[in-house]
């Protein structure tokens, strides 16, 4: 965590995902904060000869506590640049793919970003994880006027025209799931969060969902981010609910380590206690220990163990590239998916450089996406499936509730007051990022 972001400005930005970066104690190498991978390099080389590239931008965590998780957002997103590259690139141009550190320092992305669009040029910027490295760049894409593609499922209850979000909207992970419980687990929760924007907006939706499905809250209590102190918390969670209950999880980084193993050792065991996380995915699993997770459950869009061809061809690609002992994960797909979708853009609007045509172009796209096929809405959000899985001994998740068809996103959300009846809409000029539905 950066010491120019004070913790007033951290609870203000908040997270979207879980920062994983600090469920491994391990440092990553130093990494250059600008660069091209060889692949891209070769490539851009002899399209230049050819009359030149496409420029884009990667910004995510190279460097910092946020570092281990980016990093795999960086690999799914320079897969998909490569396979487009080799299957001839994006108008007959190959993409040029220009990687800046973020360094897990929120005023750092802003900075980035600023580099990146002024100097360097790029036509859009694949990259964030956070809420607070959103929240810090959204300015200076929205004073560009430019295009970032935004990868992480996020509390919702924003919609820019600058930014296409290809994470889940709460109603297409954090609502599922809360119904899932309901009507699977019990009615009685106890709210375990980090404290800052993303899980306490996630934990108002849930006790607004709560409210109106017949659910009750009986404790909610929250954590500093990197906070180990769970003992209290645990102690809560035994005199709230004597004789078991739901547990729904959105700590992030140490916290979950530390949650897990004292649950287990406190004999809060995922049978009488089940949890339901939304920031613990395929890496978390293998970081914390299965053994650990073992009959848990988390809730997302995708799946490493989704069953379709699109699925297949992904996971073969990404070994392939980084190693058959790497996993794929949700975050890393929606990265994926961001430059397929991106690609599809341009080719409909006819120039790169051309963002109104390319953001106007990119409403409708379809994607055959992993998790299955995807559209990106007028929202600007990406209609998606919901799956929910339990955590297995071998680190995996066994699919246990999804969705038939892909579920369309809804950033205002309706169970919170101030945002009921709203949506957004930027197919249509007079309704934008956020209008009444009538």
């Amino acid at each position: 965590m950066s010491k120019r972001m004070n913790r007033r400005k951290f609870i203000v930005y908040g997270s979207a995902a879980l920062g994983v970066g600090s469920l491994i104690k391990a440092c990553t190498p130093s990494t250059p904060t600008a660069t091209t991978t060889t692949a891209a390099t070769t490539a851009a080389t002899t399209a230049a000869a050819k009359g030149g590239t496409i420029k884009v931008g990667i910004l995510h965590s190279l460097s910092g506590t946020m570092a281990i998780s980016e990093k795999s957002l960086v690999d799914a997103t320079q897969l998909a640049i490569e396979e487009i590259n080799k299957a001839g690139g994006v108008l007959g141009k190959q993409i040029e793919a220009i990687v800046e550190d973020g360094a897990s320092d929120w005023p750092t992305f802003a900075e980035k970003a600023k580099k990146l669009i002024d100097q360097d040029k790029v036509v859009v910027v694949f990259g964030c994880w956070t809420s607070a490295s959103r929240k810090a760049v959204l300015p200076v894409f929205e004073s560009k006027d430019h295009l970032l593609f935004y990868p992480v499922q996020y509390e919702g209850q924003e919609c820019s025209k600058n930014i296409f979000y290809t994470g889940a909207a709460p109603n297409q992970q954090i609502e599922p799931s809360v119904e899932w419980l309901l009507k699977n687990k019990g009615k009685e929760f106890f709210l375990v969060g980090s404290d800052y924007v993303f899980p306490r907006t996630a934990n108002t939706i849930i006790k607004a969902q709560l409210e109106a499905s017949g659910g009750k809250v009986v404790g909610e209590d929250y954590l500093p981010l990197g906070n180990s102190e769970v003992t209290p918390i645990i102690a809560k969670i035994k005199q709230a609910l004597p004789n078991g209950g739901v547990i729904y999880n959105s700590l992030n980084g140490d916290s979950n380590v530390a949650f897990f193993k004292q649950m287990q050792g406190a004999g809060l065991t995922a049978d009488k206690y089940p949890s339901m996380s939304v920031s613990i995915a395929e890496e978390e699993v293998k970081a914390i220990g299965p053994e650990f997770l073992k009959g848990h459950y988390a809730a997302w869009n995708y799946f490493m163990t989704v069953d379709n061809p699109a699925n297949k061809k992904f996971v073969e690609a990404f070994k392939a590239k980084y190693g058959a002992d790497r996993v794929t994960n949700d975050p890393m797909e929606a990265g994926y998916i961001a430059v397929n979708i991106w690609k599809k853009a341009v080719e409909k609007a006819g120039k790169a450089e051309d963002l109104e045509a390319v953001r106007m172009a990119a409403l409708g796209q379809t994607f055959d996406a992993p998790e299955g096929k995807v559209t990106m809405e007028n929202s600007h959000h990406l209609s998606k499936y919901v799956r929910i899985g339990e955590v297995t001994a071998d680190g995996q998740f066994k699919i246990v509730y999804e969705t038939k068809e892909a579920v369309a996103p809804l950033p205002w959300n309706q169970f919170v007051a101030e945002t009921k009846g709203f949506a957004c809409d930027y197919s249509d000029k007079a309704k934008g990022g956020k209008f009444k539905k009538a």
